[in-house]
């Protein structure tokens, strides 16, 4: 019969998948700012040139302003990934409550907000993908597996 781990395990094992995660994500924005307009990210740009405006590519225009808001949106991405990383490795893993309940209202508001703006202008790989892919394992599944722990 297999043995479930002990809680304090589980728990650190959620608290360190929720900080390092979270320094990974803040990579990916600063790539995202520095250099938001490279081969990786090319799929996503051609999805976004496809909806917009029915190319391949982003109009020159379309994409100078593209690639100046990959900027800033890289940098707000890693500055708030940075913030999630310090409060999983602080009060998070002291299991401070505020620490849980800051984490579901930021990233909540965040992820209502930007479905809505996504699903309104037919992004649905933004609203679906990224959400289902990215939001949920990365922060939804730390929040539920140590859920009890605060109550400790």
């Amino acid at each position: 019969m297999e043995q479930k781990a002990p809680p304090e395990k589980r728990f650190r094992f959620w608290q360190q998948w929720l900080f390092y995660s979270s320094l990974l994500f803040a990579l990916f924005g600063l790539v995202l700012a520095l250099y938001g307009n490279n081969p990786l990210f090319a799929p996503y740009h051609r999805m976004l040139a496809r909806i917009f405006f029915d190319e391949e590519t982003f109009p020159i225009p379309a994409h100078e302003l593209y690639t100046f808001i990959m900027g800033p949106m890289g940098a707000t991405i890693t500055g708030f990934y940075l913030l999630l990383a310090y409060i999983a490795r602080y009060p998070f893993k002291r299991k401070e409550r505020w620490a849980r309940s800051a984490i579901i209202v930021a990233f909540g508001t965040w992820f209502i907000l930007d479905a809505i703006v996504s699903v309104y202008y037919g992004v649905l790989f933004q609203a679906l993908g990224l959400h289902l892919l990215v939001s949920v394992p990365q922060k939804a599944l730390p929040l539920v597996f140590t859920w009890r722990d605060f109550d400790r």
